[in-house]
């Protein structure tokens, strides 16, 4: 395991003295993939590594998608497979079949996929059989929940990763107990956080959560997993605790749109909620921070809520990140009828209790690790 940043080997540097530059090719395709990309394109730049971003089109709602581009400095993609919604099973065989010919006319060193959305799993298997390296940020995590998506894809890329480039030291464990190869996995830290921090400042300017009135007293609501979604008694559940809140307290809840589509179709009244469409990163950001708790199913909002300290109820029986639930502020809701209970009684971490290796460098360490194995 790697604890911090790898020196630079001799290697590298004779490679880059006669301009042997690495080559890398980077998968996006739906809102969490974007700021995990940032910090590391900005450190891959810095180390003049050539870089090509492919995105699917997974999501391609503005807020969603090209906003984090504008807002994050990301260069706009080279190239957009345009592959838009579907069942898994369409959208996935899209994904394969169109970036199959982007892969061969770049032939990256490496292909670099994000996460555990559908983009990342699909592009790793076009690259396994095409014989091109894939490395994967965020490796290593588990929810032991199949019948979750997500950790379908997390499985499938892990198994075909050639560098698995870990957030948090517990994935280390988890990858070594599945067979992986010590030599094959680096600790490189949270790059999502590297993002969070960098971003901040920016939150701040824009003034929205002023804008909203929010007075540090209120509660963020994320919801979009077919689990919490698609049950109607689960979302009807969930709803009843959230107007109890709102009794009290300023309850803001940026929907996604089919979570909006669900909530009107059961005819769910939401008495004193603030319902929205999905806000973009900046302005989400600058809303949560000063929260005072998050109720979510996201896995971002886990990770963040914990490095800000800020007290987050994660709406889900598991989570594939325990270390925001071991070393940071994120708490399992089981009983959804104690919702309202537990977050009236939440109380802030200060400061924050931050994992190893959540201290904005994991994307240099990402950038290092690719350019220590040219």
């Amino acid at each position: 395991m790697t604890a911090g940043p790898p020196s630079s080997s001799y290697e590298t540097r004779v490679s880059l003295k006669f301009g042997l530059i690495l080559k890398i090719l980077h998968i996006v395709g739906a809102r969490p993939n974007f700021p995990k990309l940032a910090p590391v394109h900005k450190a891959a730049r810095a180390l003049g590594i050539e870089q090509i971003i492919v995105h699917t089109g997974q999501h391609y709602d503005e807020a969603m998608s090209a906003g984090f581009f504008r807002d994050l400095d990301i260069p706009a993609p080279d190239v957009n497979l345009e592959v838009g919604s579907g069942s898994h099973a369409a959208q996935t065989a899209r994904i394969i079949e169109r970036f199959e010919p982007v892969l061969l006319e770049h032939r990256p060193d490496w292909l670099v996929v994000y996460g555990d959305v559908n983009s990342t799993m699909a592009t790793a298997i076009v690259a396994a059989k095409l014989g091109v390296r894939i490395a994967h940020v965020e490796a290593g995590l588990r929810s032991n929940d199949r019948t979750m998506p997500e950790e379908i894809n997390r499985l499938v890329t892990d198994r075909l990763a050639d560098l698995l480039l870990t957030p948090s030291t517990d994935a280390e464990a988890t990858l070594r107990a599945e067979g992986e190869p010590a030599n094959e996995i680096v600790f490189v830290g949270n790059v999502m956080i590297d993002t969070l921090f960098t971003s901040l400042p920016k939150a701040e300017q824009t003034g929205f959560a002023q804008k909203l009135g929010a007075t540090g007293n209120h509660i963020v609501v994320t919801l979009h997993r077919p689990s919490n979604v698609d049950d109607a008694e689960r979302l009807r559940t969930v709803c009843a605790e959230l107007v109890e809140l709102a009794k009290t307290r300023q309850v803001f809840f940026p929907a996604h749109p089919r979570t909006q589509q669900q909530l009107k179709a059961l005819g769910i009244d939401l008495g004193g909620i603030t319902l929205s469409d999905p806000i973009a990163y900046f302005e989400m950001l600058d809303l949560v921070r000063n929260a005072h708790a998050v109720i979510t199913d996201s896995g971002g909002l886990q990770e963040e809520t914990t490095a800000l300290g800020i007290p987050c109820f994660t709406l889900r029986p598991n989570t594939e990140r325990p270390i925001t639930v071991v070393e940071g502020t994120n708490q399992l809701v089981h009983d959804l009828t104690t919702l309202s209970g537990l977050v009236a009684q939440a109380i802030r971490s200060v400061p924050p209790r931050r994992p190893a290796g959540w201290d904005g460098k994991a994307g240099e360490r990402v950038a290092q690790a690719l350019l220590d194995r040219p």
